[in-house]
């Protein structure tokens, strides 16, 4: 076995992703001998993957697992936490003792963004969530953990939506899109993760005034980094923040896993993305 440290992040496709970049500045910064790498590997032959992972023989000691892989990672894994449990999908792998190990840090990273960029927004009671796929699960989970007492699901198809009330249960309520106007009276957060505005595409006009006066609008979408949304509700007066930070902030706990130190997200790091970004636009 190699004495470098390996990681990996791998989906189908994954090409795109910029989890090497983030995870090469940290290996760069500590002077890490480690290397991390793409691999893109069909669901056809994930589960092999996940049974080399285990035994060794790919010299990996962990990696990042994204769409359409989630699922499959937490089925396969020897071992899950609470957190991707609940969600049933795993982003975060380890290798421990031969065993894989998965967590979810798709939660953690909103959250952590959040708590960077707008401190005191879980002070806030009532959520608005728009979309009810993986994403909207891991933002409903962390929100109802920092005691939202109110979370608000909103869908086109409201049967999804109520999939994920139900899942939850307790406080989460399912509503239609045709009831976005209502929910949001006395709102705190609203937050989108769908792909609404994704490359810069229109979007529905959203009045967000109904919402509290210190009320977050964010949205987990990173391009662009301004999406429609969020010019929307920075035209409207409310406080943005915008996704980026949740992919920076969701790949610490993978690092410290793999290389043994919990590295920070700073303006760098950041800038480097945003340029990258720029430059692909």
């Amino acid at each position: 076995m190699s004495s470098s440290l390996k990681a990996f992040v791998t989906g189908y496709p994954v090409r795109h992703s910029r989890s090497p970049m983030i995870h090469r500045y940290w290996l760069e910064k500590f002077k890490i001998d480690g290397t991390y790498e793409r691999l893109e590997i069909s669901p056809e032959e994930f589960p092999g993957f996940m049974q080399d992972l285990a035994s060794g023989s790919t010299d990996f000691v962990g990696g990042n697992v994204t769409i359409p892989h989630k699922q499959a990672a937490f089925e396969h894994a020897t071992r899950a936490d609470r957190l991707a449990s609940e969600l049933g999908a795993a982003n975060t792998l380890w290798v421990e003792d031969g065993r894989v190990m998965a967590t979810n840090t798709d939660g953690y990273g909103f959250a952590a963004n959040l708590d960077d960029a707008a401190p005191g927004w879980d002070s806030e009671k009532t959520a608005v969530i728009l979309g009810a796929g993986g994403a909207s699960r891991a933002v409903v989970q962390i929100i109802q953990n920092r005691g939202f007492s109110r979370i608000l699901v909103i869908n086109r198809t409201v049967a999804r939506a109520r999939e994920i009330a139900d899942h939850f249960g307790g406080n989460i309520q399912a509503h239609g899109l045709d009831e976005l106007g209502d929910v949001l009276d006395g709102a705190g957060l609203f937050v989108n993760t769908t792909s609404l505005g994704m490359g810069g595409q229109d979007v529905p006009d959203i009045d967000f005034s109904p919402m509290t006066r210190h009320a977050i609008v964010t949205d987990i979408v990173y391009t662009p980094l301004v999406t429609p949304i969020m010019a929307m509700a920075d035209s409207q007066g409310f406080k943005t923040v915008d996704g980026l930070g949740m992919l920076l902030h969701q790949a610490v706990p993978g690092f410290e896993k793999w290389f043994g130190v919990r590295p920070d997200v700073t303006a760098d790091l950041r800038q480097l993305i945003v340029a990258d970004l720029e430059n692909r636009t």
